[in-house]
């Protein structure tokens, strides 16, 4: 009879693998939790910024790793998610417009209100790599990538738990998804107390010096400092049982900060993101890493730390484990592309020194008229302020009605970039080669954004109102095993035999078969799925 494990934490969901302790050479597939934050950059004192306490970020970067050079590929949750969950750029599998699910603003887009974008047939979510090689995977409780998650992908899902039981014959991987310091949050937890002193804050040049703008960047440091405390109750309840000793811990931000003209945006400010590793035994504890780090790569070390080679597909290779990459990157990639309802266009590639931007319509704003961040009181504020002319030249950078159809800063020079050197003759080459890196990388992958959204939906759709329905599974019995299969290119394969219980991953071998039917689930991303019941009743 399986071994079971009840822990009742008092927030959160805990959980255990094995019960022996084991030795960093012993650990064949170590635990391995993410605590992902949204919408933050590294504001912490690890990297240099010590504006609010937060000491259990400060535990996990002098037990861990901290990597300087870490970067989402979107400026925004759910193309840099999407991205993050295959190990592919979201604009390679019809991810990249923010959002597909849930609103489309149909009105100004003429979309269907919610679509799941249609990857190509070799993409997976990469926890079900971790299910076939008997992992337990969870996840708590934000997912948003953009389509509908196979039910093969997580054996849990859902918000916080208060208690759980848990399986003590296997390795997990569990993801921690904190809202804390989402933007929402600077509204929502405008009345709470400040940890951070407005006027103390340092405000960057496109903020004119005024209440609110101190008020708001107070509020971003207070919610990470609130986030920290969270951080530290999931540290205290992993370590009262035992667990620290065969689990890795990464800590990592979806994108930039929340505030105005950092989230959304394909500069710097929006891509560069917090990433610290814990490994167990104190391998390379206290230590500072300066190799880039795309977010696409996390996925493929989480797999290759399980001893799982990255699959074909991936544009993201690992930089720990078994699998690891043999070459460091060279560059970092970019993309922006619809938020709610208006539309761009802009691919981006930085190396250490300078970022190279492309716009694909700079006759259009480099502002975005998005609704949802008017309820920043700063985002009210400068809108106010630019209408009666009060903002600065530094101010109104935002605000400029066109683009330049190219973009180049030194990023150490202009840290935050107001001064486009395009045109700078003592930087032909260095415009040369970041040219050539952004082309080189747009011809090896197929860039969905250089199609119109409707085009690509009806493509997908068929020309139809309703997505494909992925087909039923085909399942040959032979005695008491049977083997599974669907016509589906690509589709997911789960089965289990009561209705109430977790889809087991099919694993493309016999299954045994037991109890009076079998439920096959087939499941191919951005289609309908199909589940099949079949009688074992003689």
């Amino acid at each position: 009879m399986k071994k079971l494990l009840t822990i009742l934490p008092l927030t959160l969901l805990c959980f255990s693998s094995c019960t022996k302790t084991a030795s960093k050479t012993e650990i064949k597939q170590p635990n391995i939790i993410w605590i992902s934050a949204e919408d933050l950059s590294p504001i912490m004192a690890c990297y240099g910024d010590s504006t609010v306490s937060t000491p259990n970020l400060d535990r996990l970067a002098k037990e861990g790793i901290v990597y300087n050079h870490a970067y989402t590929t979107a400026g925004v949750c759910s193309p840099a998610r999407n991205a993050i969950i295959t190990g592919m750029y979201q604009i390679s599998t019809g991810g990249h417009n923010m959002r597909t699910m849930g609103n489309t603003y149909p009105e100004q887009t003429g979309l269907p209100k919610s679509y799941s974008s249609v990857p190509p047939p070799s993409v997976r979510c990469f926890p079900e790599y971790l299910r076939k090689e008997g992992y337990f995977t969870g996840n708590f409780h934000k997912t948003d990538y953009q389509f509908e998650a196979p039910a093969t992908v997580w054996d849990e899902i859902g918000k916080e738990r208060t208690s759980y039981t848990w399986p003590t014959d296997k390795p997990f991987f569990t993801v921690f998804n904190y809202t804390t310091t989402h933007e929402s949050q600077l509204w929502k937890r405008a009345d709470h107390e400040k940890r951070a002193d407005p006027a103390k804050v340092k405000l960057p040049p496109y903020y004119p010096d005024t209440e609110t703008a101190r008020n708001v960047v107070a509020r971003q440091y207070s919610n990470m400092s609130e986030l920290d405390d969270e951080i530290g109750q999931l540290l205290a309840s992993l370590e009262s049982q035992n667990l620290l000793e065969n689990t890795i811990i990464f800590f990592w931000g979806d994108h930039g900060d929340g505030i105005p003209f950092y989230k959304r945006e394909v500069y710097k400010r929006g891509l560069h993101i917090p990433l610290i590793i814990r490994m167990p035994d104190g391998e390379n504890a206290g230590t500072y890493n300066d190799d880039f780090i795309s977010a696409i790569d996390f996925g493929p070390t989480v797999l290759s730390l399980a001893g799982i080679p990255t699959p074909k597909n991936m544009h993201g290779q690992a930089f720990l484990g078994e699998y690891k990459a043999k070459k460091n990157r060279d560059y970092i990639f970019g993309a922006r592309d619809r938020l709610d309802s208006e539309y761009d266009r802009v691919r981006t590639v930085l190396d250490k020194k300078y970022q190279y931007v492309r716009n694909f319509y700079p006759e259009r704003p480099l502002y975005m008229n998005v609704a949802y961040r008017k309820q920043i009181p700063l985002m009210v504020e400068l809108l106010e302020m630019k209408d009666k002319g009060q903002l600065n030249k530094d101010q109104m950078f935002w605000f400029q009605p066109t683009k330049a159809p190219e973009e180049l800063y030194d990023l150490e020079a202009d840290p935050y970039q107001l001064n486009n050197l395009i045109n700078d003759p003592s930087l032909v080459a260095k415009r040369k080669e970041l040219t050539e890196a952004m082309d080189n990388w747009l011809a090896s992958i197929e860039d969905y954004g250089a199609i119109p959204e409707k085009e690509l939906v009806a493509k997908w759709w068929n020309g139809k109102d309703h997505p494909p329905l992925t087909e039923e599974a085909k399942v040959e019995i032979i005695g008491e095993k049977a083997t599974i299969s669907c016509p589906t290119e690509g589709a997911s394969i789960g089965y289990k035999f009561k209705s109430n219980t977790t889809w087991n991953v099919y694993n493309d071998k016999a299954i045994e078969l037991k109890g009076d039917s079998l439920m096959v689930l087939t499941h191919r991303i951005g289609y309908e799925p199909s589940i099949k019941t079949i009688s074992l009743k003689k």
